[in-house]
C-alpha cells in the first residue's frame, strides 16, 4: 500500500484505521522533555503516539496530547501492559491505570509488552491468556479499539491463539536495516498481523554503518529518513523516536523519494549490522 503522507493509514484486522508512522516515546523522560516531544510531533503532523507503562512517561504523555489542542478522535494512542503484571484482574487495574495517568476515555491500541516475562516464566501461556482474556472484555467495553502484542515470536503467537477470541491487531518488535527476522515477519504477514516496527534506528547503532551514508548520500537525505522509508516501503509501520525538535520534524519528510528495490535488497542484506533483538524466552525482566 501505498504511504503518501503522516496520516495515510494501514487498516488493521479488525477494521480500525491506524496511522502509518507513529512517534515512540520509549527513553523520552517524564516530565518536560517527554511532554514537549510529543507537543512537538503532533505539531509536525503526527497523529499516532507510542508509549508504555515501562516508560514511566504516560502522565507527560497524556499533558502533550492535551496541550496540543489536537481533538482526540483525529490522535492514534497505544500504551502496553509491563512484563510484572499478567492475569485478568490485574491486567484490567493497570489498563485502567495507564488509561487515567495518560488522561484518556479510552486507548487506541493496548499490548502485551513481552511474551514471556521471568516473573512468569514456568507459565507464560496461561499468563498472556488470562491477560488477553481481559484486553478482549476492554474491547466490548469500549475502552479499547485494538488489541496486540510486542516481542513475539511465532511459538507465542500460536500460544496465544489457543484461548483467544481476538486475534492480535499488531505484532510491536523490533525491526531496522540489519534486524530484520524473516520467520517472524512472513508469520505476521500470513496471520494478517500488522508489523510495528520499533528502534527502526537499531537504537542509534545504524549512524555508523558506512553503506547507509552511502544511501543516504545518494538520495539527499539523513540516514534516519532512509531507515524510516525502508520500514514503510517493506510494508511495516515505523515509530521513530527523537526528543531533538528539528529531527521531529525531519522524520516526518519520507514521502518525497522512494528506495529502489536494489537499495533495499542492499539494506536487507546486511544482516546483523545493529545486532539483534533481544531473546524475549531469556530476557531477566
Amino acid at each position: 500500500m501505498d504511504m503518501h503522507k503522516l496520516t495515510d493509514c494501514y487498516t488493521l484486522n479488525n477494521g480500525i484505521k491506524i496511522p502509518c508512522v507513529g512517534f515512540g516515546t520509549w527513553q523520552a523522560e517524564e516530565g518536560d522533555i517527554a511532554k514537549a516531544s510529543v507537543k512537538t510531533a503532533l505539531a509536525a503532523g503526527y497523529r499516532h503516539i507510542d508509549t508504555a507503562a515501562a516508560y514511566g512517561n504516560e502522565e507527560s504523555v497524556g499533558l502533550g496530547i492535551r496541550e496540543s489542542g489536537i481533538p482526540r478522535e483525529e490522535l492514534f494512542i497505544t500504551t502496553k501492559l509491563w512484563n510484572p503484571v499478567r492475569g485478568y484482574n490485574e491486567t484490567m487495574e493497570a489498563f485502567h491505570i495507564s488509561r487515567r495517568k495518560l488522561g484518556l476515555e479510552y486507548l487506541d491500541l493496548y499490548l502485551i509488552h513481552w511474551p514471556n516475562p521471568v516473573y512468569f516464566r514456568d507459565h507464560w501461556q496461561k499468563a498472556n491468556a488470562d491477560s488477553w482474556r481481559a484486553m478482549e472484555k476492554l474491547v466490548n467495553d469500549g475502552y479499547i479499539r485494538a488489541i496486540g502484542v510486542s516481542n513475539f515470536l511465532p511459538h507465542h503467537l500460536e500460544a496465544l491463539g489457543q484461548t483467544a477470541n481476538v486475534p492480535p491487531a499488531v505484532n510491536q518488535i523490533r525491526l531496522c536495516p540489519g534486524d530484520v527476522p524473516a520467520g517472524n515477519v512472513e508469520y505476521c504477514r500470513s496471520h494478517s498481523i500488522l508489523l510495528e516496527a520499533y528502534s527502526p534506528f537499531g537504537t542509534g547503532r545504524i549512524f555508523n554503518i558506512p553503506e547507509m551514508a552511502v544511501l543516504a548520500a545518494k538520495y539527499g537525505k539523513s540516514v534516519a529518513q532512509i531507515c524510516i522509508r525502508f520500514s514503510l516501503q517493506m510494508g511495516f509501520l515505523p515509530l521513530p523516536k527523537s526528543v531533538t525538535p528539528e529531527r521531529i520534524v525531519d522524520n516526518t519528510k519520507i514521502f518525497d523519494f522512494e528506495l529502489t528495490k536494489e537499495d533495499m535488497d542492499q539494506i536487507l542484506s546486511l544482516d546483523g549490522i545493529v545486532g539483534h533483538a533481544k531473546d524475549p524466552d531469556t530476557t531477566n525482566f
